[in-house]
């Protein structure tokens, strides 16, 4: 029995998603990659899909294909491009891995053959890719109630990029001070900060009307 699940295995399992995931039609596209750094060139499942059809994706994925965990959500801000000038990006994993039974208060180690995983069984990445159109207001739907590990990815989302997540409850700031402006998301790329070409950490017009002490600093 081995002690990793092999490529093979994994690119298996990968070709069978991407072929069910053909059922949504043009709304969603997917692709098997391979990671191009680490130990392992392992494959992952790459999904576009529309914003319309996430939280439907979402489901399937978590009811069909047993996705367990989100690990991360980013968005990401595309001023020059005008067919897409907003992007959010998902990282997904079926991890494979369950609660062991417990009998007379007693934890029962679960023994799993490596070799003979397939299908729904076998651990899997996924990167959701959705474009937003030109827009003052981007948003999705969240799927902080599918995956608990979405909650905080999409409030750091909108806190940073300010891409709204239609349906989350709770909605806050997590990194910035709360008192921020309303509208004041600084990776949008029309904030003048020090990481965008500009050396002074805050620009008065975003309403802040103070400066760091190190201001005059050059990062």
């Amino acid at each position: 029995m081995g002690n990793e699940v092999s490529a093979k295995q994994i690119l298996s399992a990968a070709e069978e998603i991407v072929k069910d995931v053909a059922d949504f039609g043009d709304a969603v596209n997917a692709e098997v990659r391979n990671h191009t750094g680490g130990r392992r060139k392992n494959p992952y499942v790459f999904i576009e899909v529309e914003a319309s059809e996430w939280r439907e994706l979402a489901l399937w994925l978590k009811k069909s294909k047993q996705v367990d965990y989100c690990s991360m959500i980013t968005g990401i801000h595309w001023p020059e491009n005008a067919d897409a000038t907003w992007q959010v990006v998902v990282h997904l994993l079926r991890t494979g891995v369950s609660n062991p039974s417990v009998v007379n208060k007693r934890v029962h180690e679960i023994k799993v053959d490596i070799d003979a995983l397939a299908g729904n069984s076998t651990p899997m990445e996924f990167e959701i890719s959705m474009s937003i159109p030109d827009t003052r207001e981007p948003s999705v739907p969240s799927v902080a109630d599918i995956w608990v590990g979405a909650d905080w990815n999409e409030k750091e989302t909108w806190d940073l990029v300010g891409i709204n997540f239609d349906g989350h409850v709770g909605m806050r700031r997590v990194l910035l001070p709360h008192d921020s402006p309303t509208g004041y998301h600084p990776l949008q790329k029309q904030h003048k900060l020090r990481y965008h070409d500009f050396n002074e950490m805050y620009d008065d017009p975003q309403g802040f009307g103070r400066k760091p002490e190190d201001s005059g600093r050059v990062k």
